[in-house]
C-alpha cells in the first residue's frame, strides 16, 4: 500500500465557515516568542553559542565558547525589548511561545505576561535545533518542557510550538501533551485536524512571513516600513475575504530582541493602529481560536479513504463505476494520501485506473451500464445508484409512448456502437437526454466510445460528490 504522508490540498475550494465570535471578519493572532535565556549557550550545557535570529550577519556557532555579542543581543530582548512590546500589547489578547528554561530565568517578565492575561504556550525546553535528535531524546525534552513549564508558570501549557523541529515533533508532542493545539505548521490560514500521535490533533498554523524574524535574515525586512506595509497588506487581504464571507486568521510572529528595538516597535504600533480602525476584528489567543474551532468544527469520525484497508476501500468505492470493483482495487494500490480524502481526490484515483485500462476493460465498464429506462429499470433490477439517478431525471415516470421511444433508441444505439447509451442523467432532464440521444446516435464508434467514457467518469464524480456530502 503506497501512501503519501503530506496533505497538498487541505480545504481546497471548500473553506469551512470560521464563524468567529460576534461575526468577526478576521481573527488577529499575535505571538510573542520568549526565547531569551533558553538559546544555545555553553552555560546551558550546549555545545556552542547561538547563531540564529540576531543582528549579527553571518553568525556561526562558536563551539565550546560563549559569544559575548550574541548573548548581549538576546539580553536586550529580555531587558528592554520585552517591556516595550508589553507596553504596546498589555491590553491585547496574545499568545506567548515560552521556552521553558527562558521562562525559568524570567520571573518578572512571566508575572507581567500573567497579569496581562496572555496565554503562555510551550516553546519547548530550549531554543535549539531538533532535526538531528533521536526520537527518544526529543521525547524526553518535550516531557521535561511540560514539567518545567507547569512548575514555573503554575499550569500546564495547552499549546505547543517547537519551531526548530524534526519530522517527529508533531507526533511526539501529540503523544506527550494534552494540547488543545500544536502550531508547528505554516500550511494554512485556518486551523485544521491531523492524525498525530495516534489521535486527532488540532493544528493552529503559525507564520514565517508576517514575522519579525525577517529582520534577521538576508531575504528579509531592512526597515520598519516594510514590516508595517506587509502586515497591513496581509490584514487588508484577509479582511476583504472575511467581508466576502470567508473569514480567516492573521497570524503575526514577534520576538522580544527583534521587534523590541525602537524603530521596529514603532512599525508594529502603526500596524496595530491600522487594524483598530476596522470593525469586526477579533484579537484572540491561540487557545481561544483552538477552543472555538474544536467546538464548531470537531474532527471527522471514521477512517479517511487513504487510511482504509483494501476491503473497506473497495466496499465504499467499488460501485462508483458501474459493476466494476476492479477500478477501486486498482485505485487502492496507487499513491494515495490525505489530499485524496475527498470526492475530487478519489475520483481522480478511480479515473486514473479507468483511463489506463485496456479498451476491452473499459468496454466492459460501458456494457455494465444499464439501458436508460430499459428492461432492467422496468423490472426494478438497477443498482441503487442507477435507480436514484434515473428517478431524478424523471425516467421512472415515462408514458408508454416515451418508454417505447427510449427502448427503440437504446436498441439502435447498441446495435450501432456495441455498448449502451450512457449519459450523466443528473446533469440533464428527460428532454435533454432525448436530444443527446438523437444527436449522438449517428456518431462514429470511436467518437462515441470516447464520449461514453467521459460520461462514465462524470457519473462516478457525481456519485462521489453525493457520497462525501452525506
Amino acid at each position: 500500500m503506497k501512501r503519501y504522508p503530506r496533505d497538498m490540498t487541505g480545504y481546497g475550494g471548500t473553506v469551512p465557515a470560521a464563524q468567529w465570535p460576534n461575526g468577526a471578519k478576521i481573527a488577529v493572532q499575535i505571538v510573542l516568542n520568549y526565547e531569551e535565556g533558553g538559546e544555545n549557550n555553553i552555560l546551558h550545557d550546549d555545545a556552542a553559542s547561538e547563531a540564529f535570529l540576531s543582528e549579527i550577519t553571518g553568525a556561526a556557532p562558536w563551539p565550546g565558547q560563549r559569544h559575548w555579542n550574541m548573548e548581549s543581543i538576546y539580553e536586550y530582548g529580555s531587558r528592554a525589548g520585552f517591556w516595550r512590546v508589553h507596553n504596546l500589547l498589555k491590553d491585547t489578547p496574545i499568545t506567548v511561545y515560552g521556552v521553558a528554561t527562558a521562562l525559568m530565568r524570567a520571573p518578572q517578565q512571566l508575572k507581567a505576561m500573567k497579569d496581562a492575561g496572555w496565554e503562555i504556550a510551550s516553546h519547548g525546553l530550549k531554543w535549539i535545533e531538533h532535526k538531528d535528535m533521536e526520537p527518544q531524546e526529543e521525547r524526553a525534552h518535550i516531557r521535561e518542557a511540560i514539567r518545567l513549564h507547569t512548575e514555573v508558570v503554575g499550569e500546564a501549557p495547552r499549546g505547543w510550538y517547537t519551531g526548530r523541529c524534526s519530522m517527529n515533533t508533531v507526533d511526539l508532542a501529540a503523544e506527550e501533551g494534552d494540547f488543545a493545539y500544536i502550531a508547528d505548521s505554516y500550511a494554512d490560514d485556518l486551523p485544521y485536524w491531523v492524525r498525530a500521535g495516534g489521535k486527532n490533533q488540532l493544528i493552529v498554523p503559525y507564520t514565517m512571513d508576517c514575522n519579525d524574524m525577517r529582520f534577521a535574515i538576508q531575504a528579509g525586512y531592512t526597515n520598519g516600513d516594510q514590516f508595517e506595509s506587509y502586515l497591513k497588506d496581509s490584514f487588508d487581504m484577509l479582511y476583504a475575504e472575511g467581508v466576502e464571507g470567508e473569514p480567516k486568521m492573521l497570524s503575526i510572529g514577534l520576538h522580544c530582541r527583534l521587534i523590541g528595538r525602537p524603530g521596529r516597535a514603532m512599525a508594529l504600533k502603526r500596524a496595530l493602529d491600522h487594524f483598530a480602525k476596522h470593525d469586526g476584528v477579533w484579537f484572540a489567543t491561540r487557545e481561544q481560536i483552538a477552543d472555538h474551532w474544536a467546538s464548531l468544527h470537531p474532527p471527522a469520525e471514521g477512517a479517511a479513504p487513504s487510511e482504509m484497508d483494501r476491503e473497506t476501500f473497495v466496499a465504499e468505492f467499488g460501485g462508483m463505476f458501474e459493476h466494476s470493483p476492479w477500478i477501486a482495487e486498482g485505485a487502492f494500490d496507487l499513491e494515495l494520501g490525505a489530499t485524496h480524502d475527498n470526492a475530487a481526490g478519489i475520483h481522480n484515483a478511480l479515473s486514473r485506473v479507468f483511463r489506463s485500462a485496456s479498451e476491452e476493460q473499459r468496454l466492459g465498464v460501458l456494457t455494465a451500464h444499464p439501458d436508460l429506462a430499459g428492461k432492467l429499470a422496468a423490472a426494478g433490477r438497477l443498482t441503487k445508484e442507477s435507480t436514484l439517478e434515473q428517478k431524478g431525471a424523471g425516467l421512472d415516470l415515462l408514458t408508454d409512448e416515451e418508454r417505447e421511444t427510449f427502448q427503440k433508441l437504446n436498441a439502435e444505439y447498441v446495435e450501432r456502437h456495441g455498448f449502451p447509451f450512457i449519459i450523466a442523467v443528473k446533469d440533464n432532464t428527460k428532454s435533454s437526454i432525448l436530444e443527446a440521444f438523437h444527436r449522438r446516435i449517428n456518431n462514429d464508434r470511436d467518437t462515441e466510445f470516447s464520449e461514453a467514457c467521459r460520461q462514465v467518469e462524470r457519473i462516478a464524480e457525481l456519485r462521489l460528490i453525493e457520497k462525501f456530502a452525506s
